[in-house]
């Protein structure tokens, strides 16, 4: 039998319906022959060159890019004592951080700005821009001015939306941080002197300065609710009197109303007898201490102002000084609730968040009045005088 087969198979090799010998493999050959034809692998060889010059030139180009104006958080509202300013940040792109790429220095942060076209929020702005984050503002323009931030206008990491926070807004959620940037009216008309973070306020839930001052209580709460039951990281700062450029003309608040009024040569309104006594930082301070309050790991709530105290009476003298000795002052009827004494104690954000005010009154004030002058020079030219 085995004979047999042994002759089946021999006779089975030259039988006409066997198929045909397996041939050798020859891919190799045609993916070499497919590779040159029509040029594909000069075309393979041009992309990884462009690619590989892509991510060893990228660092380097990173820190080439056109110097942003300087200077200065709340996807905060522009001016921290009539607005809400709130800051939301997440890594570039709302992605979780991976290995920093070799010559990058800090990570590059994508940050939300609330109100980022107002006093602070655009001086903030200016900050992040210039430390090399992207930043998104949202803002309404009730108080906040695209002049503020027309010099970002080309720059590729800045983008500005037109939006009314009060509206629903859709936002990709990846976890980010959230600043709310209070004030020190959620102390009212206080009964300590100065203020600590520990005070819990002296307020008229029902006078005519409640609404502002119990609405940012209540954005606290919301906040520390949000913290507590959802688990948002969270960082809540509360701000003192700020002052500087960029501050709307004609706003109410004391510096700028003194300010104003000085080089227009109208009076000083001062309510009241004017020995009140107010706290004054420079807005380049606070932005200093909002950007240490969003990298440290404390939530708050920080006191943020200059301790240095003054009366009314006192500050329109130095803007005599500054603009014009012969400036008048003229007393009105003091406005209700108004808070007699306002100042901040910063012990705490000096040993947590390591900051502390550089600007003093004096220093910061002619920084102020040049850019008023400019703005009211220009708007007299605008209407003709």
């Amino acid at each position: 039998m085995t004979q047999r087969r042994d002759e089946e198979t021999l006779s089975g090799q030259n039988s006409p319906y066997l198929s045909k010998t397996p041939k050798h493999p020859r891919s190799l050959p045609r993916s070499i022959n497919y590779l040159f034809k029509e040029q594909r692998l000069l075309f393979i060889l041009v992309g990884i060159l462009i690619g590989s010059t892509f991510f060893i030139l990228q660092p380097i180009l990173s820190r080439l890019g056109p110097p942003q104006e300087l200077h200065p958080f709340h996807a905060l509202t522009a001016n921290q004592q009539r607005q809400s300013f709130q800051f939301h940040r997440t890594s570039s792109f709302g992605a979780k951080t991976g290995r920093v790429p070799v010559g990058i220095g800090r990570r590059r942060l994508r940050i939300v700005v609330t109100g980022g076209a107002g006093f602070v929020g655009s001086h903030l702005v200016d900050k992040l821009i210039d430390r090399g984050d992207e930043v998104i503002v949202i803002d309404n323009f009730f108080t906040g001015r695209k002049d503020n931030l027309v010099h970002h206008f080309r720059n590729p990491r800045f983008e500005l939306i037109r939006h009314d926070v009060v509206e629903p807004i859709l936002l990709e959620r990846v976890g980010a941080k959230f600043l709310l940037t209070s004030t020190s009216e959620v102390y009212g008309d206080p009964l300590e002197h100065p203020q600590k973070e520990t005070y819990w306020g002296n307020v008229n839930p029902i006078g005519e300065r409640s609404c502002y001052d119990e609405g940012k209580r209540t954005a606290e709460t919301l906040t520390m609710d949000y913290h507590r039951g959802a688990g948002v990281e969270v960082r809540i700062a509360r701000i003192f009197n700020t002052y500087g450029p960029r501050m709307c003309l004609d706003d109410g608040r004391v510096v700028s109303n003194f300010v104003a009024q000085a080089i227009r040569r109208q009076p000083m309104t001062v309510y009241g007898d004017g020995k009140q006594t107010r706290s004054f930082q420079y807005v380049s301070d606070l932005v200093d201490g909002l950007v240490a309050l969003m990298e440290g790991e404390h939530v708050g709530p920080f006191n943020l102002g200059n301790p240095g105290e003054f009366t009314m009476l006192e500050l329109a003298e130095i803007v005599k000084e500054t603009i014009d000795s012969s400036a008048t002052i003229e007393f009105r009827p003091n406005t209700a609730d108004d808070p007699h004494m306002r100042k901040p104690d910063i012990t705490k954000a000096k040993e947590l968040l390591n900051w502390e005010p550089k600007v003093p009154l004096r220093e910061g004030l002619p920084r102020m009045v040049s850019d008023f002058r400019n703005r009211i020079l220009n708007e007299d030219e605008g209407k003709g005088n």
